[in-house]
């Protein structure tokens, strides 16, 4: 749907895709994403492969987008033709405030979370057990094995049916239970990652929704700098719940001001239909 030019030639030209075959297709995703990740994260050990360097279980949902692709392979060309080169004239307005907001988010929690402990909490690019250039390449490449699936997929396929606030809630909640890794720490752990979770994937959604060109690099370049920046940050790793809570706390700040700026384009747009039959 993401190269098929305006709204309006969009909803005069095409024709909004099936609830049901929508429904499938995200329940196809959402299942393969869901299973790949546990089996990655279960072989992970094996391999060798440090967790500060990459998680393998963020190349589940990469698993679920191939998987779609393999049953409607028509209606993933629609949806993922943003996802690297597409219209070079779409709009792109938000595109330098989404990757500023990144260093906004870990400022106001590490800010915040110094203030409180009277400790910086910084760790020193060099004091890591890797390469730190070696680290925020690894970390690009597996923020966009996950974000070709939240962003680059699940997002415009609901965004077809439930305009782009709402989808990008429901993107939200099912990224942060998919870490279901969380559910094993405090309950205020838990709901601080999941409002980060929910926030992030509002000013994701919001700031992406028109457009139509490398979508995954700026999803994937944002969501690395938000993990770069708690590595070095925060101590949330080590399951203490203040720091989780504070991110939790800066991301729906961060989400409210990006909802608030972009509010006429939340209440004003029709919703995208499908111009893929």
């Amino acid at each position: 749907m993401w190269n098929t030019g305006d709204e309006s030639s969009a909803v005069r030209g095409g024709t909004m895709a099936s609830p049901g075959r929508t429904g499938r297709m995200a329940g196809v995703f959402l299942v393969v994403t869901f299973l790949a990740a546990g089996l990655l994260g279960a072989v992970q050990p094996a391999t060798g492969v440090p967790d500060e360097v990459v998680q393998l279980t963020q190349f589940g949902p990469a698993l679920g987008v191939a998987t779609a692709a393999l049953v409607w392979p028509k209606r993933m060309r629609s949806l993922l033709a943003g996802a690297l080169h597409g219209d070079r004239h779409s709009p792109r307005n938000g595109v330098p405030l989404l990757l500023l907001t990144a260093p906004l988010v870990i400022a106001l929690c590490a800010g915040t979370y110094a203030i409180a402990t009277g400790d910086a909490h910084f760790t020193a690019p060099g004091a890591l057990r890797h390469s730190f250039p070696f680290i925020v390449v690894a970390q690009f490449v597996g923020a966009c094995g996950e974000e070709i699936g939240w962003r680059c997929f699940l997002q415009p396929l609901l965004r077809t049916h439930f305009g782009t606030l709402v989808s990008s809630v429901a993107v939200g909640l099912l990224w942060g239970v998919w870490h279901v890794q969380v559910f094993g720490q405090a309950p205020a752990y838990a709901g601080g990652f999941l409002l980060g979770s929910v926030s992030l994937s509002v000013v994701m959604g919001l700031a992406l929704d028109r457009v139509r060109a490398w979508r995954l690099p700026l999803a994937g370049g944002f969501h690395a700098l938000i993990n770069l920046g708690m590595l070095l940050f925060m101590d949330e790793e080590s399951g203490a719940v203040l720091p989780m809570v504070l991110f939790g706390a800066a991301s729906l700040l961060t989400g409210l001001l990006w909802a608030w700026r972009t509010r006429a384009r939340i209440h004003g747009f029709p919703r995208i239909p499908d111009p893929v039959r």
